[in-house]
């Protein structure tokens, strides 16, 4: 029996007013371009990575995350 190789579980962003959704490969990296480009507390970045999606109060626009398996 072979081990079959997996590539990662992709994590797609979408934001409100953003036609385009960022993509990106772990949610520590998620978690980085959260807190650093779109500026959220670590409290609204954490609860979009608990319940895929967060928006007022917590954040200033809506954001939704999907996940994606291979």
């Amino acid at each position: 029996m072979t081990a079959e190789r997996r590539g990662p579980d992709w994590l797609d962003l979408q934001a409100e007013g953003d036609p385009h959704p960022r993509r990106f490969d772990a949610p520590d990296t998620l978690r980085g371009y959260l807190l650093k480009v779109e500026r959220l507390s670590p409290e609204a970045a954490a609860l979009l990575l608990e319940r895929g999606e967060v928006g007022p109060p917590h954040a200033r626009r809506g954001y939704r995350l999907e996940r994606l398996r291979r």
